[in-house]
């Protein structure tokens, strides 16, 4: 075999001058030297990594970029993180700290709508992860190539030790069997049992040891905390370190489903979660929730070795798979297939834009808001051995040179994804309002009292210049779709109390009904209730 020369594995980009801001010099030297410690762990795994600083002048000068000046602004960080990219062209990319070092990326959100869906941006490293320059139209964002994560300190700390334990898990970690991630930690809302059901058969081969919410939680059993797989479909709120449930009924009444300080020593060095619940990834400032950080970063900070979640509203149906849930089965599937958690975190975004409708307004806000936290070039499970014929099992002769293959393959994979999409505005013309009747009738036939329609026409990918006329006529190609935020007429409050900082207070959680419906040619042809999680 030849072996592959003068490349560089794995770079670790970060802003120094952030972290010195954060933690002072003596703060940022103990970083520092950690870093050394996980980049000399590498070597001895066989990557060759490296440090970049995108606030160091000399640093960019080499990929001819400037420095990031401002560590906030996400255009600054998306020039000088695709320069190294472009030169090195890394296997993994890993971004060393938290939005207030390295920003997520300001993604405007398609379903943003005051009242109804508050999020005006989808904010995640889904950007970081492609070609294309920077922008704030998700839809430009169709074609990742890279395998990026993301391991964050925490937002607003003044005590580096967290992110030094981090890199410190990172450059220990060992390999599992994978029959120890086949018994899984299942969680659901009680609304949604029928489709978290379908996604943990769909991951784990059977849903038997699901537990909903209500009747179970907030405590769980050690014996089912210290599994290796997590599978979490509940509710979220911003800046809130519990996860809620919901009766089947549809009540609104949010029984904690898990609490952050009940994983403390609970959580098995090597737990890797999927969680669909909205804000469920979201890097918050502690202070803001009373001192105590949220569920994904306490998940890290007790050796967890990955965390895929979404930073803002997510959405999926009550009875079957779409959106939040889909994206989740794919990460934890590739992981169980012996990815890495980067890999893992490709391979689940590329299958979904593959799989899903990009034509819908609703998975275009979920591709740009679900992320990872952790090494992505950490690989949980055991690689499987190589069947040869003739001779047995046995493991790759050199796995750098197939891992520089996947990635070729993902590359161009994802090249190929981002020139079949198709793209969607919005509708501002009076023909929309023809069929706002008609909206408003179908509202009501799925149990909802509408709310507010947004109307997105629909474009044709380019590659459709190539299509037979069949697969891309007006009698079945999309012309618009419509998203219907609505209220449930079975909705009754009757929220939870819980306590931040010894007082009583409503958990913020988001209760979204809508219903998103496919117009073709001026005919309504199918119609998906989503619920926010």
């Amino acid at each position: 075999m030849v072996p592959v020369t003068n490349k560089i594995d794995k770079v670790i980009v970060t802003n120094f001058s952030a972290l010195n801001k954060k933690y002072g010099n003596a703060g940022s030297q103990k970083i520092q030297t950690a870093v050394q410690d996980l980049i000399a762990a590498d070597k001895n795994r066989g990557l060759v990594t490296g440090l970049y600083r995108l606030d160091d002048l000399a640093a960019m000068q080499q990929f001819k970029a400037a420095p990031v000046a401002d560590p906030t602004d996400p255009q600054q960080n998306k020039v000088a993180l695709d320069a190294i990219y472009k030169v090195l062209a890394p296997d993994y990319i890993l971004i060393l700290g938290s939005i207030d070092v390295i920003p997520h990326q300001d993604l405007k959100n398609p379903i943003f709508s005051p009242g109804n869906d508050a999020d005006e941006f989808a904010f995640g490293d889904l950007p970081y992860a492609c070609e294309s320059p920077y922008s704030q139209n998700p839809a430009d964002f169709f074609g990742p190539t890279r395998v990026v994560g993301r391991l964050p300190d925490i937002t607003g700390a003044n005590d580096p030790q967290y992110l030094i334990d981090l890199l410190k898990i990172a450059a220990t970690y060992t390999e599992n069997d994978p029959e120890q991630y086949r018994p899984y930690f299942g969680i659901s809302a009680e609304i949604w049992e029928n489709s978290t059901k379908l996604s943990i058969s769909n991951i784990f081969g059977n849903s038997t040891d699901l537990k909903t919410i209500p009747p179970n939680g907030p405590t769980w059993l050690p014996t089912l905390l210290n599994r290796f797989a997590h599978f979490i479909n509940c509710h979220g709120a911003p800046a809130d370190s519990h996860f809620y449930g919901q009766p089947a009924t549809g009540a609104q009444r949010y029984p904690i489903a898990l609490d952050a300080t009940n994983l403390e020593q609970h959580i098995s060095e090597g737990t890797v979660v999927a969680a669909e619940c909205c804000y469920g990834a979201q890097l918050f400032d502690p202070s803001l929730n009373g001192g105590q950080s949220g569920i994904c970063i306490t998940y890290l900070g007790n050796k967890a070795y990955g965390f895929f979640g979404s930073t803002t509203i997510a959405y999926g149906p009550s009875n079957s798979n779409d959106q939040a849930d889909l994206i989740c089965q794919y990460f934890l599937q590739s992981l169980l297939r012996g990815s890495s958690l980067g890999r893992a975190t490709l391979e689940a975004r590329q299958r979904f834009i593959h799989t899903a409708s990009m034509y819908d307004p609703s998975n275009v806000k979920t591709i740009a808001q679900f992320n990872l936290y952790g090494d992505p070039s950490v690989t949980p499970i055991k690689p499987p051995l190589v069947p040869a014929k003739g001779f047995g099992l046995f493991a790759p002769m050199n796995p750098r040179l197939e891992r520089v293959e996947r990635r070729r393959d993902s590359f161009s994979r994802g090249l190929a994804l981002a020139k079949s999409q198709p793209s969607l505005s919005k509708d501002v013309s009076k023909q929309k309002e023809v069929v706002s009747d008609a909206l408003n009738k179908v509202a009501v036939e799925y149990g909802l009292r509408p709310k507010e329609i947004l109307t997105f026409k629909v474009k044709e990918p380019p590659v459709s210049k190539s299509m037979p006329l069949g697969l891309v006529s007006k009698e079945i190609f999309p012309s618009r779709m419509h998203i219907v935020f609505g209220t449930s007429e079975n909705m009754t409050m009757d929220n939870t109390m819980k306590m931040v900082s010894g007082k009583t207070k409503l958990p913020a959680v988001v209760g979204i009904v809508a219903l998103i419906i496919k117009e073709i040619d001026g005919t309504i042809a199918s119609v998906k209730k989503i619920f926010s999680r």
